[in-house]
């Protein structure tokens, strides 16, 4: 059979699409390594293992959490970058992601640029807790109290550019109050040092803070996200005062650049059908979250978003990497 130019054109252009989406149908091919940058047992690791879960048994393979923590997750990310694009290593993305686009100059990767961003799982709040002793028992008196006070209040973070910090700074930023940071190894001994009223304020992430305010060890004078948080329906959220604020403890999920934008809509299908399942909501709620099933392109924008407004943080702030 003789073909004319025309049709033989039309089959040659389609063939590359055709082969495109026959690899994403067949993705994966073995088992899916996604790379976590922190240690095991925290909050990121623990929403890494269930969400692998789920997408193991859709996906038919074998989804492998593996922790590579350091240096604030960019040995993690790295690895990520340099991993082949073909969706069979993909990245955890947790809050330090878009934090450490502006506050590391020199390293190996560009977030933006070597990441491709395939979907996100997870918003949580952090709690602005403080020990019950504490002279302010609302947020409109913390702000009253550290102005009438400036520089003595102090506020604990779990480690220089974490996002509990960003999110502290961009709450001083807001309101003009002043607090000394005094910054920990991690969350638990800043928590610690909280309770023992070393410091006085802590952005504690969900998770940690839940178990503490409801055996009354701590109070919550508020949430950070644009709304209250089901898991503390009592605690108004930041907004409520102070319109405009807001900063969360996002987490999803990325891929390497290059990755075939077939295998990425598919892994993002797939992962927002996970989100949908009951038992993974009910399980995000636990732990103080709630899904976030979003586009690719939705996902885009809002590390896009993330990036800006923490940079501008970290600019006012002079934060530099230790």
């Amino acid at each position: 059979m003789k073909l004319h130019r025309r049709e033989f054109l039309y089959l040659a252009a389609a063939l590359p699409a055709a082969s495109r989406i026959a690899i994403a149908q067949n993705h994966p091919t073995r088992p899916i390594y996604l790379i976590v940058g922190f240690a095991a047992g925290g909050s990121t690791d623990i929403i890494a293992r269930l969400i692998g879960q789920s997408l193991s048994e859709r996906l038919g393979r074998q989804v492998v959490i593996e922790n590579r923590p350091g240096a604030s997750t960019n040995l993690g990310t790295q690895a990520v970058v340099r991993a082949p694009p073909d969706g069979h290593t993909l990245l955890l993305i947790g809050p330090p992601a878009t934090i450490n686009a502006t506050l590391y100059d020199h390293l190996n990767f560009n977030f933006v640029r070597d990441i491709a961003p395939v979907a996100a799982i997870s918003r949580m709040p952090y709690a602005i807790v403080v020990e019950p002793s504490f002279p302010a028992k609302s947020l409109a008196e913390l702000i009253a109290y550290a102005k009438a006070n400036p520089g003595k209040v102090s506020m604990a973070t779990p480690g220089n550019g974490t996002g509990p910090e960003m999110a502290g700074e961009l709450f001083k930023m807001m309101t003009g109050i002043e607090m000394i940071t005094v910054r920990y190894r991690g969350d638990a001994p800043a928590i610690i040092d909280l309770m023992a009223r070393h410091v006085d304020v802590y952005f504690n992430a969900m998770p940690s803070a839940i178990e503490f305010i409801t055996a009354g060890k701590l109070r919550a004078l508020a949430v950070t996200t644009v709304t209250r948080s089901d898991m503390l329906p009592d605690v108004p959220a930041v907004g409520e005062l102070l319109p405009g604020f807001e900063a969360s403890w996002l987490c999803g999920v990325g891929a390497p650049k290059n990755t075939p934008a077939e295998i990425i809509d598919r892994l993002n299908s797939e992962i927002n059908a996970v989100l949908a399942e009951p038992a993974i909501k009910e399980r995000l709620a636990k732990l103080g979250g709630v899904p976030l099933p979003l586009t690719v392109t939705q996902y885009n924008k809002l590390i896009a978003d993330e990036i800006e407004k923490w940079a501008k943080v970290i600019r006012a702030a002079n934060i530099r990497p230790e």
